[in-house]
């Protein structure tokens, strides 16, 4: 079996700690939102209630803990990779770091090769004194390559360490740093799915629309360089009792609204046959007249998103003239209840590995898994692909940028223009179900 420690005492001891910490969790899981925006910072989702089942399979985490590290007694000069692991596993964020670590397990065995050890460590979350101990600890050990931060705030700590090399499953920046290597799913990335998207369905004029809120300088910076013709920005109120009155302005909602209203009045004054059956169709229309724009991207998730589209409605937005796009959703089911709109688009990873990787997931620890821990699972498998490219050393971040398209679990992705870009699927939300296109 592969390893996770660098000693059997040492094993014996972290095994007693991570089962105490699993039993503390089943105690109190903190709330968290269940969604950031993907390309602003994803936070994933805690796990559910259903994690308290993974108590039942404590003894499955004790072997996994146990025999990673049977063989640790070898040779250290031996050709070996070291891996450390930067995540939470103490804090509101420590389901997380749990599902992280049984994630890399998962990798390893498909990985096959002993010579691959991971040293784990408690990061912490927003704990920059945990996490430089953990760093020091692991530079200790050897250890050059690491998984982690998951948070790109702690990447300014991290850029001191110029002999180490960080992959982090962030997706706020996928520009190459000195040090850091962001592998999460960008929203340049997505970006790029959605233009070649918008283009082949030939629409001419776009709405770039998201939310006034924190977020909102860096959604700017991200869309400036969309090569989409026509395209015009719309901001609207995070409040929602404000939200309607800014779709109306966008949609010239009132005045398309008093046309209805007019043509109304002018056939009921009319008696013959086609005036009763265009007045019996607009009497299941709120306006008359088409919306100055012929596609929609939407940047905003949760409720707020489907308040959106509730109000694009509402205002009577054709949805057959129309494409409405959003960002990624990470095949949220609860999506579903909003059936006000008939097709809804957006660009995600491939869906048949997601739901495979799941299923393992499940099959083995009797949870489902954060949707972060699809990337660090991908991240070991970068790792090791460049290790093995590289002649079993690597050096610095320039080992990491290479020509080769690489596939992973969650697609393909290349190093375009300094910056780590995914090749995206666009699916479509419909009869609840979630089609790729």
């Amino acid at each position: 079996m592969l390893k996770l420690f660098k000693s059997l005492d040492e094993c014996l001891v972290s095994s007693q700690s991570i089962k105490s910490e699993f039993f503390k969790i089943f105690i109190a899981l903190s709330v968290i939102s269940s969604k950031f925006p993907i390309g602003v910072e994803t936070m994933y989702r805690p796990f559910s209630k259903s994690f308290i089942k993974l108590c039942k399979k404590i003894v499955i985490i004790t072997y996994i803990l146990l025999s990673f590290n049977f063989k640790t007694f070898a040779d250290e000069n031996q050709k070996s990779l070291k891996v450390g692991l930067l995540a939470p596993f103490s804090g509101e964020y420590k389901d997380i770091g749990q599902s992280i670590m049984l994630s890399l397990q998962l990798a390893l065995d498909e990985i096959g090769d002993d010579q691959i050890k991971i040293f784990p460590r408690d990061s912490g979350f927003n704990n920059s004194e945990k996490l430089i101990q953990s760093i020091e600890s692991l530079r200790e050990e050897n250890v050059k390559i690491i998984i982690g931060p998951i948070s790109h705030e702690d990447f300014s700590k991290v850029l001191n360490y110029k002999d180490m090399i960080f992959i982090s499953p962030s997706n706020i920046n996928p520009k190459i740093q000195s040090n850091v290597l962001s592998v999460g799913i960008s929203l340049e990335s997505q970006i790029k799915s959605i233009e070649s998207f918008i283009k082949k369905n030939k629409r001419k004029k776009t709405i770039i629309m998201y939310p006034e809120n924190k977020y909102t300088s860096l959604v700017d910076s991200k869309i400036s360089n969309i090569n989409i013709n026509n395209k015009k920005i719309f901001k609207y109120s995070a409040d929602p009792k404000i939200l309607t009155s800014d779709i109306e302005k966008l949609t010239n909602y009132k005045q398309r609204k008093r046309n209805l209203v007019s043509r109304v009045k002018v056939l009921e004054e009319k008696d013959d046959e086609a005036s009763k059956i265009e007045l019996k169709r607009l009497e299941q229309k709120y306006t008359i007249g088409k919306v100055n724009f012929d596609s929609v991207l939407i940047i905003d998730f949760g409720d707020s998103l489907k308040s959106v589209l509730t109000s694009l409605v509402y205002t009577d937005v054709d949805q057959d003239d129309v494409l409405i796009i959003t960002v990624n959703q990470w095949f949220d089911k609860s999506i579903f209840l909003e059936n006000s709109i008939k097709n809804l688009y957006y660009p995600s990873i491939d869906i048949k590995n997601f739901e495979k990787y799941k299923n393992k997931y499940f099959k083995t620890y009797g949870v489902q898994p954060s949707e972060i821990t699809i990337l660090t699972y991908d991240a070991l498998g970068l790792i090791y692909y460049i290790w093995n490219k590289k002649n079993y050393k690597i050096t610095s971040m320039k080992d990491f940028i290479i020509k080769d398209s690489v596939k992973g679990k969650i697609g393909t992705f290349n190093f375009i223009d300094g910056k780590l870009i995914q090749k995206l699927n666009m699916y479509k939300v419909s009869d609840k179900k979630f089609i790729k296109f």
